[in-house]
């Protein structure tokens, strides 16, 4: 069995509560979004900004809907979820769905999926964090499409302007 630590809430008794995620909720999950995109020999091609990227954070932010949470995105398309409970700045998990072309199920998207799995088991452990909890999905983490990788954590974070980001050429000619 998996097991979460908590030590972002308030426990009444001295011993952690730690109740077990769901571990075939989180799979199923997994195995949802890697249907989009789904390539022969079981991985999955969601380039950056594509349909299937596109259709893969759908799916995501109706999951991050589903758990209350509010979802905001920024200019280079960086998908924020913020479970709004407690008080003082969120505590933040997270990472990227995109992939590479021959792309396996669980990169990047394990951090995305197992941070909703963590707020869905709190929610459901009537467990309130004393912080909010906040899951990204990061652009062009893998830089499959655009150069450089991890372009929307780059952004997120003040390492390159804006204004440069939404200017790169893709491999297909597109711009960002």
């Amino acid at each position: 069995a998996l097991y979460i630590s908590y030590t972002l809430g308030v426990s009444t008794s001295s011993t952690p509560v730690m109740p077990p995620i769901n571990g075939d909720r989180l799979l199923r999950r997994i195995m949802d979004l890697a249907s989009i995109g789904a390539i022969d020999g079981g991985g999955c091609a969601r380039l950056a900004l594509t349909d299937e990227d596109a259709a893969g954070r759908d799916l995501v932010v109706g999951w991050m809907n589903e758990l209350g949470m509010t979802v905001t995105t920024d200019v280079i398309g960086n998908v924020i979820g913020t479970w709004n409970v407690g008080a003082g700045s969120p505590v933040m998990t997270g990472s990227h769905i995109d992939t590479v072309r021959t792309g396996g199920k669980y990169d990047g998207n394990l951090g995305v999926l197992a941070g909703l799995e963590v707020i869905q088991t709190l929610q459901e452990s009537s467990f309130i964090p004393s912080r909010p909890i906040s899951v990204g999905i990061f652009t062009n983490e893998e830089g499959s499409r655009y150069a450089p990788d991890m372009l929307g954590s780059l952004v997120y974070v003040g390492g390159l302007s804006i204004e440069d980001a939404l200017d790169i050429v893709g491999i297909d000619g597109s711009r960002v």
